[in-house]
């Protein structure tokens, strides 16, 4: 009965070593062989592209020809004198300088420097 069983187990043995090397041998390309004679299937065919059709833009009226009859040249005024007072910034860091000189807490500062930046 001992005959019996070892090639029973040398059997299984080599059903499962080679059950569990098949997929792996089977990822393994050797060089100089092809690797599968089966081509892949070609994709399917696309779609043809969707039409797009451009409204008609609806045209406006000719503007009226340019005629340089009444064109005048302007007559030269002077130039009003730009009167350049000081930026709000520097107004208010003024401000917020009297109010710190006059010793004013902080909401009583922001009162101060608000209401005098706009005068």
């Amino acid at each position: 009965m001992a005959k019996m069983k070892r090639p029973h187990i040398l059997l299984a043995v080599v059903l499962v070593v080679g059950a569990c090397t098949g997929p792996a041998a089977a990822q393994i390309i050797i060089p100089g062989t092809a690797p599968s004679s089966i081509t892949p299937p070609p994709p399917p065919p696309s779609a043809p592209p969707p039409v797009i059709t451009v409204p008609v833009v609806p045209k406006l009226a000719d503007p009226p020809p340019l005629t340089h009859e009444r064109i005048q040249p302007a007559p030269d005024l002077p130039k009003a004198q730009l009167r350049r007072g000081r930026s709000f910034g520097d107004r208010i860091q003024d401000c917020l300088n009297d109010s710190t000189a006059a010793q004013l807490n902080s909401a009583d500062r922001a009162a101060y420097s608000r209401a005098c930046a706009q005068q």
